[in-house]
């Protein structure tokens, strides 16, 4: 299991488990000291990771459509960071 922690300007941390298979996320756990509401989405994010290239751009784009369909408020946070600490996890530069 590949790990990575991302501390946010401003002092939310972000935490990601993942495990990768051809260069994709096969499994991701996000948690962290951040806010998003509603939080149960937080699943249904990990879900549509799944099989998402290890790409910071890709990741990123992935999360703010995510965001935007299911209006999501996140506080503290941007997709970018959550992508910033999936490609770290991932051991990819950027």
């Amino acid at each position: 299991m590949l790990k990575a922690e991302h501390k946010v300007k401003g002092g939310k941390l972000i935490k990601v488990h993942l495990r990768k298979k051809d260069s994709k996320i096969d499994f991701i756990k996000i948690t962290g000291d951040f806010f998003m509401h509603p939080e149960e989405f937080i699943e249904d994010l990990e879900k549509i990771l799944i099989g998402c290239p290890l790409n910071e751009a890709e990741i990123t784009k992935t999360i703010e459509a995510f965001i935007k369909k299911h209006e999501i408020s996140l506080l503290g946070v941007t997709p970018k960071d959550f992508a910033k600490c999936i490609i770290k996890a991932g051991g990819v530069d950027g």
